[in-house]
Formats: structure tokens, sequence, C-alpha cells
């Protein structure tokens, strides 16, 4: 770029550089979420552990692959790395590492790929989400959030390892993990004749005093889904899910205006279609 104290060239000399920029531009927009996500990539180490089964370079695919369903979506962002143990979890710690690693600890082991694909998504999207300790009383949506990045990642996954799996020889686990999530999606449904908000209306007493009801957080996670499986950049939005300034015991209402307020003016809209399907309006 030229400075205002610099002679302006002839302009024919300018239109091999917009050429160029316009040709980046389209690049960028056709490149392959595993290409973008090249750009700003991740360090994921799992634990010098035996209850791996040996299979740590395995376990070290399968992560990765787990949290590259998502990460494509978080342009810009750059994270310290996370260290993954097999058990006493699954959980985020809220204490970092030596060097300030993120500490996940799952409760897996061995071989269950879609097991340890499924726990770590979940994890993953509360280091997206910038987890904190302050947020109490609405605790709930973002464990519903992470549960909808698990089914999110498996089924993403389950089309990936179709074509480009870890290894040749593992694409015969693609349905594996299909029928993980789609398991767990038919067993979380709305009751019959009921809308999110109806639902929502009769279980956040609870959800507030309990934050990770699974089979609860799961149902939400469910309704979800689709407005994320149909626009993925809306992931991005949960990068400030956590930065409203104030905490405590808020309303949903209030907790999804604090968030809308944060979001860049592009991803507002998901936090509106969110506020609609629990019969709340966000401005």
């Amino acid at each position: 770029m030229t400075s205002p104290l610099q002679t302006p060239q002839p302009h024919r000399r300018c239109l091999p550089g917009i050429f160029i920029s316009l040709l980046a531009a389209l690049i960028s927009a056709q490149a392959t979420p595993a290409a973008r996500a090249a750009d700003h990539p991740l360090e994921i180490r799992p634990a010098p552990s035996a209850l791996w089964g040996g299979r740590i370079p395995d376990v070290s695919k399968v992560l990765n692959s787990s949290a590259e369903s998502l990460w494509p979506y978080f342009p810009g962002r750059t994270l310290t790395p996370i260290l993954v143990d097999p058990k006493g979890g699954p959980i985020t710690l809220f204490n970092r590492g030596p060097h300030g690693e993120y500490l996940v600890r799952l409760n897996t082991g061995g071989q269950h790929w879609a097991q340890h694909a499924y726990q770590f998504a979940h994890e993953f999207a509360h280091i997206l989400a910038n987890y904190n300790e302050h947020e109490r009383s609405n605790k709930w949506f973002e464990e519903s959030i992470c549960e909808m990045a698990s089914l999110f990642a498996l089924r993403r996954m389950s089309e990936t390892w179709k074509d480009r799996p870890p290894y040749p020889n593992w694409k015969d686990y693609s349905p594996a993990l299909a029928k993980y999530a789609d398991e767990r999606i038919q067993a979380a449904q709305l009751p019959p004749g009921k809308t999110l908000a109806q639902w929502f209306h009769e279980n956040e007493p609870q959800l507030r005093k309990e934050p990770c009801l699974r089979d609860k957080n799961t149902i939400v996670a469910v309704v979800l889904l689709p407005l994320f499986e149909k626009q993925p950049e809306n992931w991005e939005a949960i990068t400030w899910l956590n930065d409203g300034k104030s905490h405590g015991d808020r309303t949903f209402a209030k907790y999804l205006v604090d968030w809308q307020a944060q979001v860049p003016e592009k991803r507002r809209p998901i936090v509106r279609q969110i506020a609609e399907k629990f019969g709340t309006v966000v401005k």
C-alpha cells in the first residue's frame, strides 16, 4: 500500500495487483476447511499414558481430526497447546499447565475412537468459547453448545473419513462415527408436539441449578445443530460467549443480549436465530 506522501502509479500498473488480490480472495473463499485450518495450526498432545492402549500416535490423529471439524471456523484464533489425559474427566481444567497449556481430561482409553472424538470435541468447544468460572446461572447453555460440538464433529468426521481418513484402513470407521452421533440424536428429541421454547420454560429452573444435565443439554444441542450444520461459520460466534461484562444471576434473555453485544455484526444473526428458538427476542 502506498502512503499519502508517495506518488500514485499509473492506473494500468495497479491492474495486476487488483487481479491478484481478487484471485487470492477467490482461492481463500474456496479453500477447504483443512486448508484454512492449516493457516493457524493447533498443537494437541495426548499424555504419555498406558491407558491409551499403546496407540498414542493414533489417538493424536483422532483428537486432531475431531478438533479440525471445528477449528477452521475460527479464523485468526491462536491457542496454546492442549494437553489431553485419558482419565479424570471429561473436563477442561481452569488451571493451566506450566507454559499456559490447556489441560483436558477425558474419560476413555484404548481404541474407542468415536468416544475419544466425542468427548474431546465437547472440551475443545469449551476452550473455543473462552470458558471461565464467572458464569453460573446460564452455564447450561455453554454445556449444550459443547454437546452440539460433539455431534457436529462426529458427523463431520464420518464424512471426512469416507475419503480422507487419517489412515487408509480407517475408512471403514466412518459409519461407526455417524452411528455414535445418530444414536445420541435419536435419544434426545423434544417431546412430541412441544417446541424448544415450551420445553425450556418447563426445564429452565433445573438447568440453572444443574448445568451439566447431559440428557437435557443434548436436547438443546439437537435442536440447534441444524443452524450450525447449514452455516458452520456460525461457530465463530461462541468466541464471545463468555466475553460479556456482566455475570452472575442473569436471565437467559439478558445473557443472549450480552452475547450479541459482543459478537461482530456478521455473527449476530445466529444469536437472533437461537433466541427465536427459545421464544425470545434480542435486538
